[in-house]
């Protein structure tokens, strides 16, 4: 999304950045590689786990990381510079799609976060809960009120450090809603810092345009619908990004029970014996990434936690003797566990950048294209942590959904969990956002990114091979349904009506490129298809179940079905995808995953 030029400038000073976590960096650093725990990923939700498990100190964990350190990387710190991280660095995963059937037969970039963090250290920094209605469907599809809102509301508390004074100083008693938050948390969460010159445009919409875009004075979710425009809430903090591993690892890096050792790849999980018919896998093999040193293992006497994603975490399934019998059979891997669902029913957001000219001044087109006026702008932040750099570059958002007179709705259920939870959401950002096309040498832009979020087509993650660091095959299958193209449909239409509200009269607003020859429905799918990709929110590949179903891969305790000694915790588990933005979502799952693991060792 930001010039690679930009990214070379930001990277040229990341040593003066500060260090956030000291890891190991080699398994000769191990005095050991037997552990009560091992947690396989150090991203959003393995390193929440590592810390509340360690705070038992008779309580061992090793943490098992593929990618870096985050330790003086400017833009993983940096919250404006974030987009800088992803696609195509030493930070990502750098995975594509396979040609997408839905985008017209496109392939593209599928960012994941492949540093200390995993994605909360690489992604657009919005925090939200998800909806109770969100939680409430977990809990009903997987038999365990538990996972209902009531009970999960407790965790906002444990997670969430939420900072309410901002830059600027300015009041924002009616730009949230306390009762909604947590203070005392571990993830700093804030508002932006530093007004931008569209804010008045886009509260005087909310005033204009109420029936479709209302004001919402808190957009966190919960008991609280999400439906309006409102202000967005980022996990930033004094400045800084605050991710899983600034805030839950940093927390705990001193305790002496627990490990993190980077740069090392998980190949495959082995079994250890049989319990009770089930077969266990509390062995972990693996190597230095990328498979340069010998094969190590290390075992774990309570339980094996796959933290690695929503894509790497059904790879290692796979590589492991664990999903569709058809599939393994391929690639000669011995069936240990028979489970066709493992790798299957892969859930994302659709986004769609739906960019305008703009006469008016200010966006921050020139800021990411002048190497002078970035460079002042990072050592602003460098030298007191303010700024924009010190901000996310997004200071409001909203959510809405398809009407409910949309002939739609005669051959298709609403798939959104309640009326509370939304179809699609708008972002207004004040400069050209496109990952496939890089940024015009000169022009002022506005865009207001649409995405897709109950999204209804379903698709797979499979293993290319037998060797764990190829690059699994991704298959969204994005917008292959009936409802998916016509909410994206309207989400355009949406985002044509909010810049003709009068708050946008004098700004010169005209649509750009292929947006600006849509008039039909037809047209606006074409545009749609060839346009959209991925928010990068993939979720379901190892499904939450009822314990007593054959679908979905996990119980609701998150043991993976067929199984002694292994859990699954992060987005994968989640049956359906949240009707938000899903690293919030995801703390929340780890916290309950922790509380979990503990009740049954005790």
């Amino acid at each position: 999304m930001f010039s690679p030029g930009l990214f070379s400038l930001v990277l040229a000073s990341f040593l003066i950045s500060p260090s956030f976590s000291a890891t190991l960096t080699s398994s000769s650093q191990l005095s050991t590689l037997e552990y009560d725990y091992i947690i396989i990923g150090a991203g959003t939700a393995g390193l929440t786990l590592a810390n509340r498990l360690t705070e038992n100190p008779k309580v061992t964990v090793l943490v098992i990381e593929a990618g870096v350190s985050d330790e003086g990387v400017v833009p993983a710190i940096a919250p404006f510079l974030g987009p800088t991280l992803t696609p195509n660095t030493p930070y990502d995963w750098n995975y594509t799609v396979v040609a997408q059937d839905g985008m017209l037969g496109r392939s593209f970039s599928y960012p994941r976060g492949r540093l200390l963090g995993g994605s909360s250290s690489a992604n657009y920094l919005i925090h939200q809960f998800g909806t109770d209605e969100d939680w409430n469907r977990f809990g009903s599809v997987t038999g365990d009120s538990g996972w209902s809102w009531k009970n999960m509301q407790q965790y906002v508390q444990k997670h969430e450090k939420f900072i309410s004074v901002t830059e600027d100083g300015r009041n924002t008693s009616d730009e949230f809603i306390p009762s909604l938050h947590g203070f005392n948390g571990q993830v700093s969460v804030s508002l932006g810092g530093i007004a931008q010159p569209i804010d008045d445009r886009i509260l005087a919409t909310t005033k204009q345009l109420p029936s479709d875009f209302p004001f919402n004075q808190d957009l966190s979710g919960g008991s609280h619908s999400i439906i309006g425009l409102g202000y967005l809430q980022s996990t930033v903090g004094g400045g800084v990004r605050s991710s899983s591993s600034t805030s839950y690892l940093a927390n705990a890096n001193s305790r002496p029970n627990l490990k993190v050792l980077i740069n090392y790849t998980v190949t495959k999980l082995l079994q250890s014996r049989t319990t009770a018919g089930q077969k266990a896998f509390r062995n972990v093999q693996f190597t230095a990434s990328p498979g340069t040193g010998p094969l190590l293992t290390a075992k774990a006497r309570k339980e094996v936690i796959l933290s690695a994603g929503s894509l790497n975490t059904p790879q290692i399934l796979q590589l492991s003797g664990i999903g569709n019998s058809g599939d393994l059979a391929k690639f000669k891997i011995p069936v240990l566990v028979s489970n066709p669902n493992v790798g299957s029913n892969l859930r994302d957001h659709v986004f769609l950048p739906n960019i305008f000219n703009v006469a008016g001044q200010g966006s921050f087109d020139d800021l990411i294209r002048q190497p002078d006026l970035i460079n002042a702008a990072v050592g602003e932040w460098i030298a007191s942590k303010t700024g924009v750099i010190a901000n996310n570059f997004i200071n409001f958002f909203g959510f809405s959904r398809v009407p409910s007179n949309n002939p739609i709705f005669k051959s298709v259920a609403d798939p959104a969990p309640g009326p509370k939870s939304p179809h699609w959401e708008i972002i207004p950002t004040n400069f050209w956002i496109n990952p496939g096309i890089p940024q015009p040498s000169s022009g002022n832009f506005l865009t207001l990114v649409t995405a897709l979020l109950s999204t209804t087509s379903r698709g797979t993650v499979k293993i290319r091979s037998t060797n764990p660091f190829d690059k699994p095959l991704i298959d969204p299958k994005f917008l292959t349904t009936a409802f998916d193209i016509t909410a994206m449909r309207e989400s355009v239409k949406g985002a044509l009506r909010f810049v003709k509200a009068p708050a946008w009269a004098d700004y010169g607003v005209i649509p750009f490129g292929p947006l600006a020859t849509v008039s039909s429905d037809n047209d606006i799918d074409n545009y749609v298809r060839s346009l959209a990709t991925s928010i990068f929110h993939p979720v379901g590949t190892a499904s939450m179940t009822k314990a007593s179903s054959s679908n979905g891969v996990v119980n609701p305790d998150l043991t993976v079905k067929g199984t002694d000694g292994l859990r699954v915790v992060d987005a994968s588990v989640f049956p359906f995808i949240p009707s938000t933005h899903t690293q919030g979502p995801v703390y929340l799952l780890a916290e309950r995953a922790a509380d979990i693991i503990k009740s049954c060792a005790n």
